[in-house]
């Protein structure tokens, strides 16, 4: 079909639900040539605004990721985080008693988090030309755990994360432990993107 995305749904969150999610959808997220998305929902009486998380880097996965989303028609009101998780730089015990090592990982991590906002610009003007209340925040950390925690924190409804080209291994040993990392630990839906050249606008 050449198609331009695959849904799978998902078991829940129990043992079982986890194996299956495992072992079925984790083998679609890797081996797909299109985007995938998990779907996890809530039945809604009254249609309210949605709250979508998208990991962003600045790297080509994750602009097709903000693409994605853009390309969709959102509820009025609807809100986009974009969250960047930086790698932690931790001194050695030695170095957490030296005030210019502690001094230097400071300097480094605020460096790197002006970098990614910087990087984001363009994304956040996109989100917003589309009507989206777009910002980003960036933390220090497991990008498996954050993206899982903010977006419960906030109670969001889906997360986009995008699959890098690196070629198919490399991206295949990123995307099993990274974003089916996410996929199995996450209370809402998650969609990994994979950039096309043409793709069909969707109401969501």
């Amino acid at each position: 079909m050449k198609a331009d995305l695959i849904v799978v749904g998902s078991h829940g969150r129990t043992a079982i639900g986890r194996f299956f999610l495992g072992s079925i959808s984790n083998k679609v997220l890797t081996e797909a040539h299109c985007s995938v998305r998990v779907a996890r929902g809530r039945i809604e009486v009254d249609p309210i605004p949605s709250r979508v998380i998208i990991g962003f880097d600045g790297s080509p996965g994750a602009n097709a990721a903000v693409e994605a989303v853009a390309a969709r028609n959102w509820r009025e009101g609807s809100e986009v985080r974009l969250i960047a998780v930086a790698d932690p730089i931790l001194p050695t015990a030695i170095g957490l008693f030296v005030p210019p090592v502690t001094s230097w990982v400071d300097e480094e991590m605020k460096s790197e988090s002006e970098r990614v906002k910087k990087l984001a610009g363009e994304s956040l003007e996109l989100l917003r030309s589309k009507g989206l209340e777009a910002e980003i925040k960036v933390f220090a950390g497991n990008p498996k755990q954050i993206l899982v925690e903010e977006a419960e924190r906030w109670h969001a409804d889906s997360i986009f994360v995008g699959a890098n080209r690196f070629g198919s291994r490399i991206e295949k040993i990123l995307l099993g432990s990274v974003s089916a990392a996410v996929a199995a630990r996450s209370h809402c839906s998650v969609e990994v993107v994979r950039h096309k050249k043409t793709s069909l606008t969707e109401t969501v």
